[in-house]
């Protein structure tokens, strides 16, 4: 990871010089030779890659490098943000000498830094004349994992319906099954598995997993808990832990409820737990997981211990995880390598990982068993860390940056991946391709580190995408060793006698995470001039509010940030020193009562990511243009936005935006969307009848939104949703929706389900969710080959009655949802013809529309999964 490390630094730093050659010319010669330098320095750590981590002469060799680039990156952005500064004086600068003066000092600095290179590579100190490749059979390298993908699971049928039996009894008071099992030997995954099968499903009313993990927080839990049994938990942040208590309680003592509780460390936490949940005579079950015997016995006398797999099972688990076929002539290898796991699943996973990626000959197998002779010992932790080194040592170098920075996010936290490829872009981890957008770069990567299990998925999108994931707690422990020990990243949360570093120490640091309040830290006057990325996780009662001057001494401290995410800090003003954050790619934070974004964020010039969220209200007024901000790609907020128009729209440029999530449909303007025609995610939030009245006054008469479809060429994912109340004659105009549109969202929009027609015949589209009351109506018969490409369509509030389908009818249907339709009593038989239908799901629907979907089911060309949640009986 060192060598990986400073060849990310050279990446950077070049791209650093190519973004910013408008800016230092006068530093041109100088640059263009530490470029040279820079290239025959990488070739040699493209070698050196392939030593031992372990040669601390070439550890320490590679720090000096480090440090090095970095100083050449330090002055690099300094220079480049006087020089801005500099320009922005207008007519001033004339008279502004201390410019040339500081192009003088910064190329002596860099040509300094240039004989450090060339020293390094000259000194033999440093180990370069020593330096041999002698390890051409290195020994190979582990992968890790969870198993968390229930088809992979092995050996777990059996142990699953056993504690399926324990939950489904009927005890009359609260009962907590623990399962108990060394570290790795699948517990989550077994607790997982349950939580999700369909008899429990059936039996139990609410369902709430909490990951407790060794630091145990009290509050933390408790507001996890309300925030799932109420969609409206912020206005429980202020609450005191005992009210919190009072209203869990008051939710859950009428219902039978089932509740993870997942990697118990302690029996004090088990107990603390505990004591919230209401004791009734429905009932509910507590499932815990532990790796601790005694906190299992302490709260059942019979616990579960998971046992270890057979080497048959490993053996079955290790084909299922390897994506190659395991060749003939190499099984006896195979099995031999599944026997030397010890029947730990862990283990298993770990090892496929390397075979998937060299597993085609007989030789790596036979090195692979090899390599599982020379040390391997399942002695838990150290099995597990040796195993996780040489499995992570395998990723390439931009794998292993962004696998370990997922480290900087808390415990058991459950990561939106859109935010985290954000993040990873503006980070500099993800590189250009000439046929790619970052963005898919980016998921891409995010779906090798899934597939390598190196992360695991929580949850998905209802198309199958990855919507969240975790670092396993094993993992998150070496990616947190290994950033700070490459000073990657350093965490920074106050315990017992602690205190934040001092600023000596915090001028080393490069990434930031705040683990702690946000205004402690900053009263403490901290200064990183160097500080590249500042993430904050607050651990307060509620957000953290922030006055202006303190908001000042954020650019004062830290003037080089490129990623600030303060999103859990509320400003109540965005002070005007924001605007010197000349190197800010990602921004996210939140505005108090005022509900207005600044001009001065349109100075951000290389903003790409800007996340706002509002605490008060449901509008957020933008005083800048953000559509004339060079880099933006991505805006977010949980609010409806009112864009900045300009006056004389014909004068502005195209802009880069790729999300706008969530704008008002006043708003919705023609030059506004004539100028963000890269946009592939666009979210319209409001009085959606003037949307549609906006688009057709301001295009032809005879295709009345021609104009908006063509502007959106590229639009993949929109979603409408409407805050006026019903409105009578509210239509869809004809050719509305570009034909590029994947994923389609409307809520609370009343249409008419005649319009129904105008989505069917959409050439792309792929999901289709209808929300609270989306459509009116008690009828609707689908047309005869309408979405041609649909696969997953959901139904949510409807007065809908009868549903008719005419033959060929969504002919590429996988999943349907149909919940909260209390009214309906006719689902089409003719889905039963749908070959690639594999889930259907009903949910709180009557008894005639269960009918109907056991009929599809028996009559259907597939076998599909059918759900009914409640169960419903024919004669219901």
């Amino acid at each position: 990871m060192a060598v990986a490390s400073v060849d990310f630094f050279i990446d950077n730093l070049k791209q650093l010089l190519e973004d910013n050659k408008d800016h230092i010319p006068g530093l041109k010669d100088d640059t263009d030779s530490l470029l040279v330098d820079l290239k025959s320095l990488k070739a040699f750590l493209k070698q050196a890659a392939k030593s031992r981590s372990e040669n601390e002469i070439v550890k320490d060799m590679v720090k000096q490098m480090r440090i090095t680039i970095n100083e050449a990156e330090d002055c690099i952005e300094k220079f480049v943000i006087d020089t801005k500064l500099h320009q922005n004086k207008m007519i001033t600068k004339l008279f502004d000498t201390s410019s040339a003066k500081r192009t003088r000092e910064a190329a002596t600095e860099i040509r300094s830094i240039k004989e450090k290179l060339r020293d390094i590579r000259r000194n033999s100190a440093y180990g370069f004349q020593t330096f041999q490749l002698d390890e051409p059979h290195s020994r190979y390298r582990l992968q890790e994992t969870h198993v968390m993908v229930e088809d992979d699971v092995v050996g777990f049928d059996e142990e699953a319906q056993t504690i399926v039996n324990r939950l489904l009894q009927k005890s009359g008071d609260l009962e907590v099954i623990p399962v108990a099992g060394m570290l790795g030997l699948g517990k989550t995954t077994l607790a997982h598995k349950i939580f999700w099968d369909t008899m429990v499903r059936q039996e139990f009313k609410e369902f709430i997993w909490i990951a407790v993990s060794q630091r145990f927080d009290r509050r933390k839990v408790l507001l996890n808990i309300i925030s799932i049994l109420d969609r409206d938990a912020g206005q429980y942040q202020d609450m005191a832990d005992d009210e919190l208590a009072d209203k869990i309680r008051q939710v859950l003592i009428e219902k039978r409820y089932l509740i993870v509780l997942d990697d118990v460390w302690a029996s004090e936490a088990l107990k603390e737990i505990i004591s919230v949940l209401p004791k009734n005579s429905y009932g509910s079950k507590v499932l815990l997981t532990t790796r601790d015997t005694n906190v299992a016995n302490t709260c059942n006398e019979q616990p579960h211990h998971l046992k270890f797999l057979s080497d048959d099972e490993c053996w079955q688990l290790l084909q299922k995880k390897i994506s190659r076929k395991c060749p003939p002539e190499s099984e006896p290898l195979g099995k031999d390598i599944a026997k030397r796991c010890n029947g730990l699943p862990l283990t298993v996973v770990l090892i496929s990982g390397i075979l998937n990626r060299t597993g085609r000959t007989r030789n790596d197998y036979e090195r692979v068993l090899q390599s599982l002779s020379e040390g391997f010992i399942l002695k838990e932790l150290e099995i597990c860390k040796n195993l996780i080194r040489t499995s992570y040592d395998t990723l390439p170098l931009n794998l292993k940056l962004c696998f370990l920075y997922c480290g900087a996010f808390p415990l058991g936290f459950e990561i939106p991946t859109w935010k985290l490829l954000r993040l990873w872009i503006s980070e500099g981890f993800i590189q250009n391709r000439m046929t790619s957008t970052l963005e898919i770069v980016a998921a891409e990567h995010l779906k090798e580190l899934v597939d390598k299990n190196f992360l695991i998925v929580t949850k998905k999108t209802s198309d199958g995408q990855i919507k969240t994931c975790c670092v396993h707690d094993m993992l998150h422990e070496f990616c947190r060793q290994e950033a700070s020990e490459e000073n990657l990243f350093q965490v920074i949360k106050l315990g017992i006698e602690q205190s934040f570093p001092r600023n000596q120490e915090l001028a080393t640091y490069r990434r930031l995470c705040i683990c702690s309040s946000m205004m402690e830290f900053l009263s403490a006057k901290p200064l990183s001039e160097y500080l590249r990325s500042f993430l904050c996780f607050s651990l307060s009662k509620s957000d953290e509010e922030i006055t202006r001057s303190e908001a000042a001494n954020i650019p004062k401290a830290f003037p080089l940030l490129r990623v600030l995410d303060v999103e859990s800090i509320k400003f109540n003003d965005v002070s005007p020193k924001f605007s010197q954050l000349f190197h800010l790619r990602y921004l996210a934070f939140s505005i108090g009562s005022t509900n207005i974004l600044p001009k001065i964020i349109g100075d951000l010039w290389n903003l790409q990511t800007l996340i706002v969220m509002t605490t008060e209200g449901k509008t957020l007024n933008i005083e800048v243009d953000i559509l004339n901000m060079p880099q933006l790609r991505h805006f977010h907020t949980n609010a409806s936005a009112k864009l900045h128009l300009p006056t004389d729209p014909k004068k502005e440029i195209f802009c880069t935006l790729q999300t706008l999530s969530t704008i008002e449909p006043e708003s919705c303007k023609e030059h506004v969307f004539a100028r963000s025609q890269k946009l592939t995610k666009l979210g319209i939030r409001g009085k959606i009848a003037v949307f549609s009245q906006n688009i057709t006054a301001e295009t032809s008469s005879k295709v009345p939104s021609s104009k908006f479809n063509d502007q959106l060429k590229c639009l993949e994912n929109l979603k409408l949703r409407n805050d006026d109340p019903p409105v009578d004659g509210m239509c869809l105009p004809p050719n509305l929706f570009p034909a590029t549109l994947k994923k389609l969202t409307l809520s609370v929009t009343w249409l008419k389900w005649a319009d129904m027609c105008i989505l069917e015949d959409l050439p792309a589209l792929e999901v289709l969710k209808l929300k609270q009351h989306a459509f009116k109506g008690n009828s609707w018969e689908s047309k005869k080959d309408g979405f041609p490409c649909l696969k997953v369509l959901l139904i949510e509030t409807t007065d809908l009655v009868t549903w008719k389908a005419s033959d060929d009818v969504f002919p590429s249907l996988e999943r349907l949802v149909l919940k909260d339709c209390k009214f309906l009593e006719e689902v089409p038989l003719k889905l039963a013809a749908i070959y690639s239908l594999q889930e259907l799901k009903l949910e709180n629907t009557t008894s005639k529309a269960a009918k109907c979907a056991r009929e599809i089911q028996v009559h259907s060309k597939t076998a599909f999964k059918l759900s009914i949640i409640p169960p419903i009986s024919d004669s219901n």
